[in-house]
């Protein structure tokens, strides 16, 4: 057997395993084993990667470290008890934007609960006293586990998992006909699908940005095909799947032009009008709003300018300064995104993934809250682009889970710091070493630019 065969041989048997005692044996508070077997998976990654997995078999073994999870209870997050919650307010007919759910407990409004909506429920919820923040896609998804399955919590897993099954196999489809489409190696779609974080996130903990994600590649493969009101629709699906997309728009107005951009944009905003219209009421603006105010001005979590920002702010004046410096950084990643946008250079839709990966890239890294699946779309992204930061990024974001290791939540800044240390570096070696180049050449010309 050759060293390669071995790597690769290796490599598998490494991810499998890990990505099994991940999904059944690993509890989030054993922090030792957890970042033990998450090393394991991304060292089984790597192997695969350097061991020129080839492409077929690299699809197959995708294939089935997401089979694997399929009966699996997330054991890394318990955000699916929230999912539930609203799913089952969402096939009763109810809006989950309109109450909170401590609001439908005794004593705390006048509201009537439906009989699936239980005390034990209840007591899982990680954020009771805050309204959803789960745009209407992925109230969908969960108002339809909850009507096929409205007493049986696996059941409404399953639905879940199968959702984001599909929507993975979108983006795997999506990832090799773009990739093949500006004549990149389409082995590199591996990069995403084998990444331990993605699989572990999207399929196992049951987080939406696979929809995301594969929503976003729709879109730019309808672009490049000249489908513009297609890719408008697609982008929509994504911005009411979670709002992040939205941050693309300033880079298509070079792209496109007024005129086309214009189209995109009001083809954009009816698809999202449509998919909130069936949650419209008086409070949703307000109560989204106030969910936002709270993603900004209140959680903090595995950030890396902020943190330094905050601390500054605690000598300064002796207290957290999150509500100005929240407010602040939100509003320079938006300028910042402006300004790329206006001097990036020979901006094309083959340049747009690069593009969108810095774009996406200066925003997390000024955000108060990064948790690791929120890095899956860099990770993605960057398959198009030849930087492999975002992966190790991905990778060295799982030792936030070490905050989980008590039930008072801890978060062990020098862990932080040594995951932004890794990031930087890993910056560092990809510009000085693997500057993206524009694709070779498209087939056909791309049509757009």
């Amino acid at each position: 057997m050759t060293w390669s065969n071995t790597m690769r041989w290796g490599g598998a048997a490494l991810l499998l395993t890990a990505t099994a005692l991940l999904a059944y044996a690993t509890p989030r508070t054993e922090t030792g084993q957890l970042l033990g077997l998450l090393g394991l998976a991304t060292l089984g990654y790597g192997l695969l990667l350097r061991g020129q997995v080839s492409l077929r078999a690299g699809l197959v073994l995708a294939v089935v470290l997401r089979l694997l999870w399929l009966p699996a209870r997330p054991a890394l997050s318990d955000d699916f008890h929230r999912f539930r919650w609203d799913g089952v307010l969402v096939a009763a007919g109810q809006s989950p934007f309109q109450h909170r759910p401590d609001e439908f407990q005794p004593g705390g409004g006048k509201v009537v609960a439906p009989p699936s909506l239980t005390r034990q429920l209840y007591q899982q919820l990680n954020s009771p006293h805050y309204y959803s923040v789960y745009p209407p896609v992925c109230q969908a998804v969960f108002g339809l586990g909850a009507a096929l399955y409205p007493a049986s919590e696996t059941g409404f897993l399953l639905v879940l998992r199968a959702v984001l099954c599909l929507a993975e196999l979108g983006t795997a489809v999506l990832l090799l006909r773009l990739l093949r489409h500006w004549q990149w190696p389409p082995e590199r779609a591996l990069w995403y699908l084998l990444h331990p974080m993605v699989v572990v996130e999207m399929v196992g903990n049951l987080h939406f940005e696979a929809v995301l994600i594969a929503g976003v590649l729709l879109a730019l493969w309808l672009l490049v095909t000249r489908r513009l009101v297609g890719a408008a629709t697609a982008l929509g699906v994504a911005v009411a799947t979670k709002l992040l997309p939205l941050l693309v728009l300033p880079l298509l107005l070079r792209r496109l032009g007024w005129v086309r951009a214009l189209l995109v944009g009001l083809s954009l905003l009816l698809a999202v009008v449509a998919l909130f219209l069936p949650f419209a009421s008086l409070e949703l603006a307000q109560n989204i709003g106030r969910s936002l105010d709270l993603y900004f001005h209140s959680f903090e979590f595995n950030a890396s300018f902020y943190y330094l920002l905050r601390q500054l702010g605690y000598w300064l004046t002796g207290y957290n300064q999150i509500a100005r410096i929240g407010t602040a950084l939100a509003m320079l990643a938006g300028v910042g995104t402006l300004v790329f946008a206006w001097a990036e250079r020979r901006p094309t839709l083959s340049t747009l993934p690069h593009a969108t990966l810095l774009v996406l890239t200066g925003y997390y890294l000024l955000a108060t809250t990064v948790h690791p699946w929120y890095l899956a779309p860099l990770v993605a992204l960057s398959c198009f682009t030849g930087w492999r930061y975002p992966a190790v990024w991905a990778a060295l974001a799982a030792l936030s889970y070490a905050t989980y290791r008590t039930p008072a939540y801890h978060e062990d800044l020098r862990l932080t710091a040594l995951e932004y240390a890794g990031v930087a570096v890993a910056m560092w070696l990809d510009y000085r070493n693997h500057r993206p180049a524009a694709p070779r050449a498209t087939l056909p010309i791309d049509p757009l630019g």
